[in-house]
């Protein structure tokens, strides 16, 4: 669309001045009579001076003056080139473009109809239709990752096939990667990063325009340098959108009523005025229960959303679906529904292999253990059998105790070693020594939180030291006297996938006549059985909640089963079953999840399904719909335009030009006394 634009160059007194141009050579031309004396008879003399009469008329008198036609119409061309004529409209700015459109949850929103998206897409299809010859442009879709619909070409019949493809998602928006992507093109050879002194550019740089179509609704990207690309923000949004959205959903016991849980969710509203919404509560489809929820509107001093809780009460279920939905019109209806999925905790399944250790089988015998993990105790000797190589290699078990023992190849699955080091590259004991005194302790690794070992007596222990990206959780000092060092007793280390995790002395231990000797004090204090608790319940993965953990759009679900199978099935909302592979640890890693709602899964061959997952938006920065005015990319700031770019093209110059060449013309026609 192109709009008439004039921009104003003089004062009044000089368009007043400029005005009595045109009187005055009009005037000119009536005040200029020409006279000849000529001898003529007297009759002819009285038809001359009729004919002087009529020529001397206002309208005779400009018949056939072309001079001053001219002249007029030089002044009239003078006078609209003052007023700079142009045009404002949606011109394309550079000849190498790049288009990227947002695909995340909230430009589903539909404050601009039918969706952001989709508007969208029809500005950047008219920015399309305006390419000029020689003008190139790629496009790139993005979410929290980076797509490259097209790469840079002139074809705008290609261009517009791709741009009407892009299909929107519910993942979270993120900048990043697609600036990366745009800048690999416009900036070869440097990596974005003005902090690295090693960015230097290896091709030659191609600069180019690019139109960011989105409401803003990612965080900034500091660490970002432009270079060659020009940033155009084009705003993709209503200035006062209006959504309420369900941003988290769960479910636990009721500790005041045993037998019931509990449902908990929280309601933010993100508009500016308050609304009313009915909240009603399904399980499996079936509809328990609804509430009437009021919902404050945003603080206009903070910018901080208004918040509702919602909490429902039933009788506590085995298994089960249970979804959240508020009954309200708004921009946005992808958060207002929820789903949680309600499990008993599975067990773990836990392997004890010792040659006796009464402290240790006590802890983990008690209610509270048994109810986490499903524990077999299994002697030394059981190691050389073949029953137990094929489990550990299986990944039957979710954590192996090695007490007083080792392997001679290390199980898939994580470990606990007491006493011993695993046979794994990277691990190192140091020569024992007494006595260890523990004085730190790491309370914030879930190993061993809330465990206090103070005035525990260690006879003897050693110090250990694991492979790269290891933990200390534990440190003493292991000596007497000026000779004792500081060193690490207890340690977590990664392998491949799994955890070991060992402990530098022995609870018990043999003497050389194969007596079991006391090593520490430790099993009478409080702190051990929750020691043993923790590793039960971190290194064996414990689910300790009701609800299986939500999963957010785009996020890997990492599934497990109760007996390990080659492979899983996994049905999304829509659609058809995916096979996932066994991978380490007896996990299965299921990365298709941008739909929102419950997934069911399937062990291996089996009819029925064994687990279901939910996938919920749960993103309050999606759900806010309210657009941002500008957004900082590295150290720029880049304000946000309503539309697509508008350029204004300028006529002044061609009309000046059209001026010169009039008065060309009028010299020549005034040399040559045309029509006088």
């Amino acid at each position: 669309m192109l709009l008439a634009d004039f921009i104003n160059t003089l004062t009044l007194g000089q368009w007043l001045v400029l005005g009595l141009v045109p009187p005055a050579i009009i005037a000119l031309y009536f005040l200029k009579l020409r006279r000849q004396p000529l001898e003529v008879p007297s009759t002819y003399l009285w038809s001359r001076a009729i004919e002087d009469l009529h020529v001397n008329s206002l309208w005779q008198r400009l018949r056939q003056s072309l001079l001053l036609l001219l002249q007029l119409l030089l002044i009239g061309l003078l006078v609209i080139t003052l007023v700079r004529p142009g045009w404002k409209g949606t011109d394309l700015v550079g000849s190498r473009l790049i288009f990227m459109v947002d695909t995340s949850a909230s430009m589903n929103a539909t404050d601009i109809s039918p969706t952001r998206l989709d508007a969208a897409k029809q500005q950047a299809i008219g920015l399309i239709e305006q390419m000029k010859k020689g003008d190139v442009a790629m496009l790139i879709s993005f979410s929290n990752v980076a797509r490259v619909e097209q790469t840079f070409t002139d074809n705008r019949r290609l261009l517009r096939q791709k741009v009407e493809t892009i299909e929107p998602t519910n993942r979270p928006s993120d900048l990043s990667e697609a600036l990366r992507a745009a800048s690999g093109l416009a900036n070869p050879g440097q990596t974005g990063d003005p902090n690295n002194p090693n960015d230097i550019q290896t091709a030659e740089a191609q600069p180019a325009t690019m139109y960011l179509f989105t409401d803003g609704g990612f965080t900034s990207v500091p660490n970002f340098r432009l270079g060659n690309l020009q940033a155009e923000y084009v705003k993709v949004a209503s200035a006062e959108p209006r959504n309420v959205g369900i941003v988290a959903f769960s479910t636990d016991a009721n500790p005041e009523k045993p037998g019931q849980i509990q449902a908990f969710a929280r309601v933010e509203n993100f508009g500016t005025k308050d609304e009313k919404a009915v909240a009603t509560l399904f399980l499996d489809d079936v509809e328990l229960d609804s509430q009437n929820v009021d919902i404050p509107g945003r603080n206009p001093e903070n910018q901080i959303s208004g918040a509702a809780g919602v909490k429902f009460e039933m009788q506590t279920i085995e298994n089960g679906v249970l979804r959240l939905e508020l009954a309200i019109k708004d921009d946005l209806v992808e958060d207002n529904r929820a789903s949680t999925v309600v499990n008993l905790p599975q067990p773990a399944k836990v392997l004890l292999v010792t040659p006796g250790n009464d402290a240790l089988e006590l802890a983990l015998a008690t209610d509270e253990a048994t109810k986490m993990a499903a524990i077999v105790t299994k002697p030394p000797s059981y190691l050389d059998e073949k029953v137990y190589q094929d489990a550990a290699a299986d990944g039957a078990f979710d954590l192996i105790i090695y007490d007083q023992c080792m392997p001679k190849q290390m199980p898939s699955c994580n470990t606990l070693f007491i006493g011993r080091l695993p046979p794994y590259e990277g691990w190192q004991a140091g020569p024992k020594n007494y006595p260890a005194l523990v004085r730190d302790v790491n309370q914030l690794h879930p190993l061993t939180q809330l465990i206090q070992m103070d005035n525990v007596m260690i006879v003897e222990a050693a110090p250990i030291t694991g492979p790269p990206g290891s933990a200390s959780l534990m440190e003493a000092y292991i000596g007497q006297g000026e000779t004792a060092e500081f060193k690490s007793v207890f340690v977590v280390g990664p392998r491949a996938g799994y955890e070991d995790a060992v402990l530098g002395f022995e609870i018990y231990g043999r003497n050389e006549k194969g007596e079991t000797t006391v090593n520490t004090d430790w099993e009478r204090r409080r702190s051990f059985p929750v020691f043993v608790l923790n590793a039960v319940k971190y290194l064996g993965g414990v689910r300790t909640g009701l609800a299986m953990p939500s999963i957010k759009p785009g996020s890997p679900a990492t599934l497990r089963t109760l007996t390990p199978v080659p492979q899983i099935w996994v049905k999304p909302p829509r659609g058809s079953e995916t096979t996932v592979p066994r991978e380490s640890q007896n996990q299965y890693v299921f990365t298709r999840t941008d739909e929102l709602g419950t997934y069911a899964v399937r062990d291996g061959s089996a009819a029925k399904v064994s687990q279901k997952f939910a996938v919920n938006l749960f993103d309050a920065r999606e759900s806010n719909l309210v657009p941002r005015e500008k957004i900082d990319i590295g150290s720029e700031e880049v304000k946000a335009q309503t539309s697509k770019q508008v350029s204004r093209q300028e006529l002044w110059r061609w009309l000046l030009l059209g001026a010169i060449g009039l008065l060309i013309f009028e010299w020549y026609v005034y040399n040559r006394r045309v029509y006088l």
